[in-house]
């Protein structure tokens, strides 16, 4: 990943572990004809180390392309290898703060009952997908544009304002109607990806209440990386790597206080906590994404907000919200399957129409922006 993104080849390594995921289903799939849920539990922690074989050895031939002729020595003196070394403990740790975070809620979520922990799993996979897609996507392709930036101080000061302005206008544009969609219409979008089996409306509200919490911090999380990128473009790996220990140490603190004590105080069932700690999350983001945005403007200058471009997005998502929630309460079936598509589709379609019409993305800017990864 780390060569291809070098070379500005973005698509392959995301894609990549799309043959983890079918070797993990090929394993259910024909497993779960012939074994019993022990067994079929071994066979996936092989068919998973066989989809990692896989994702790794898909990008092996372009990753020698670009290397070869490739020699490999062990080069300890070199100081671009101490530059990866010193500072791969800051990057791991910022980088990985939203996976921190997901761990310190999975922890705290294990004192709330049974089924908390599984409802945090299941929404986080569905919260992390906006942050894979848009804010990683959007960070992985800023970062080479923006280390390579060239000229005087000034000069890199505002080719890094104008792209991170671009960048977080492309982050915003996905994002907010994410966030939007799984606070409304969170209990479609749940019910469409995971009910069936023993997974009953039950289940569904409850997950939807912890996506709910979740997605408060949407926004700030995916912006928040690529600030990240912008103090990496500028050899900075300590500053996002303090406020990602603040920001990790306040997920602790107020995920205790809001899964614990508070539901007592509320008189709520104890398992409700779980929703706290996902909103606790995102508070802890949005104080992350400030302390890096205000120790970034001091860097370079002030990067232009748009919040009249934000507040218009926020207004439209939540129009086209409002759209399928009318939708969705006039449907004559309620099967999950048909409902999904019934709602979301036409709230997408209200989304990306309205903001065309209003001037607020094109939608040759947004083709741009889903191809750029194959660039």
């Amino acid at each position: 990943l780390g060569v291809q993104n070098a070379h500005r080849r973005f698509f392959l390594s995301y894609a990549a572990p799309v043959l983890w995921n079918i070797a993990i289903i090929t394993t259910l799939l024909w497993g779960g004809r012939h074994y019993g849920e022990s067994r079929l539990a071994i066979l996936l922690a092989i068919g998973s180390v066989i989809g990692s074989a896989l994702q790794f050895a898909v990008q092996l031939p372009t990753v020698l392309r670009f290397l070869w002729p490739l020699r490999m020595h062990l080069g300890i003196g070199s100081q671009h290898v101490r530059t990866v070394v010193r500072n791969f403990f800051p990057v791991f740790v910022s980088r990985g703060v939203v996976q921190i975070s997901a761990y310190v809620d999975s922890w705290l979520g294990s004192f709330l009952g049974t089924g908390a922990v599984a409802a945090l799993a299941y929404a986080q996979t569905l919260y992390t997908l906006p942050v894979s897609l848009f804010g990683m996507a959007v960070s992985a392709a800023e970062l080479p544009a923006m280390s390579s930036a060239l000229g005087t101080t000034e000069e890199i000061a505002a080719d890094l304002r104008k792209r991170l302005q671009y960048g977080l206008q492309q982050i915003a544009f996905f994002v907010i109607p994410s966030a939007v969609a799984f606070v409304v219409l969170g209990d479609v979008v749940v019910a469409t990806i995971y009910r069936s089996g023993h997974f009953q409306h039950r289940d569904v509200i409850f997950v939807w209440a912890v996506l709910a919490g979740a997605s408060v911090g949407l926004l700030a999380s995916t912006s928040g990386r690529l600030y990240s990128s912008a103090f990496y473009a500028l050899r900075d790996t300590r500053t996002p790597l303090k406020f990602a220990v603040i920001r990790v140490t306040l997920t602790f603190g107020l995920g205790y206080l809001c899964a614990l004590p508070l539901p007592r105080m509320l008189g709520l069932d104890q398992r409700w906590g779980t929703a706290g700690l996902t909103f606790s999350a995102g508070l802890a983001g949005w104080l992350e994404y400030t302390l890096l945005r205000r120790a970034m403007n001091r860097r370079i200058g002030v990067v232009p907000g748009g919040s009249s471009r934000i507040a218009k997005q926020w207004a439209v998502a939540l129009l086209a919200a409002a759209v399928g929630f009318g939708i969705k309460r006039v449907l004559p079936f309620h099967r999950p399957l048909l409902v999904g598509p019934c709602v979301l589709i036409p709230y997408a379609a209200v989304y990306l129409g309205l903001t065309h019409a209003m001037g607020i993305a094109s939608m040759g800017a947004i083709q741009r922006a889903l191809r750029r990864g194959r660039s």
